[in-house]
């Protein structure tokens, strides 16, 4: 469900290894032959200890942090630690009309900041007008809300809400309930200054209709917002965004959950308040 200004066409790094070491069995000689003498057997023995510790050697050496500044090429398209790995900043206690705010002045700022609009901007909140208010004040810098609350009263008009189930205050029919809930991947800060920054947040999200009479069952999405944040009052506000699709993994197999377990998962499960 496209939220932003427009929506695009569509378009990890990790993992483990173990090695094991397997040595010779006792019962004789590695290779087949008699079981020679003593001083052979040491020989071997030796040899055994050598091969073993060159291997640990190789493996430690194959396993550092990849810091040789002498290497050449690969590293420049490695993604920084600070583009992947949490900061361990504490998420803002500030709240104000349900919204976190009061991010901090910096690029982690920023990312949070991002994060946490994203969700607010593709929620069922933002399908009724008078909460989808709320969220204009809140969300954006000052001298935008009226050209950004005229479009999303446009784009959330009575006939689109209706060809989603809902009538024209964005609620469901009883025995309905529609599903908006979007989960930040990570974030991007693609650009910063002390006034104002772009950030992209890959997301994913269920969107649809839960309920036994539903012709838009919940299903999942996969999506990136684009936020440009300005610094306006002692905190990141957004000053416009897009949305296009993707990146999208192979969908896994899981089994699809009934109506009624997607309407009680929105109403037992709250939400985050993320931190960068």
């Amino acid at each position: 469900m496209s939220l932003g200004d427009e929506r695009e066409g569509s378009g990890g790094y990790g993992g483990t290894g173990q090695t094991r070491t397997r040595l010779p069995e006792s019962g004789g000689d590695a290779y087949g032959g008699t079981r020679r003498g003593g001083r052979s057997s040491s020989r071997s023995l030796v040899t055994v200890v050598g091969v073993v510790v060159l291997l640990i050697a190789a493996i430690a050496f194959a396993n550092r942090g990849g810091d040789d500044s002498g290497s050449a090429g690969g590293d420049e398209n490695k993604p920084k630690s600070s583009t992947t790995a949490a900061t361990g900043t504490r998420p803002v206690e500030g709240k104000a009309a349900g919204i976190p705010g009061g991010f901090a002045h910096d690029e982690q700022g920023a990312g949070s900041g991002a994060a946490n609009y994203a969700v607010t901007l593709v929620s069922a909140d933002i399908l009724q007008p008078a909460r989808r208010a709320e969220i204009v004040q809140q969300v954006f810098v000052a001298d935008k809300q009226a050209e950004l609350a005229a479009k999303l009263d446009k784009a959330y008009s009575k006939e689109f809400l209706s060809n989603i189930g809902l009538d024209e205050n964005g609620n469901a029919a009883t025995g309905n309930t529609y599903v908006s809930r979007t989960v930040p991947i990570g974030t991007r800060v693609t650009s910063y200054s002390a006034s104002a920054a772009t950030v992209e947040v890959w997301c994913t999200g269920v969107f649809g209709m839960a309920g036994e009479s539903s012709t838009n069952p919940a299903s999942s999405d996969w999506f990136t917002m684009t936020l440009q944040l300005r610094w306006a009052n002692g905190d990141w506000k957004v000053e416009s965004f897009s949305q296009k699709d993707g990146p999208t993994p192979v969908p896994g197999d899981s089994r699809a959950s009934s109506a009624d377990e997607m309407a009680k998962a929105v109403e037992e499960y709250g939400g985050f308040t993320y931190a960068r």
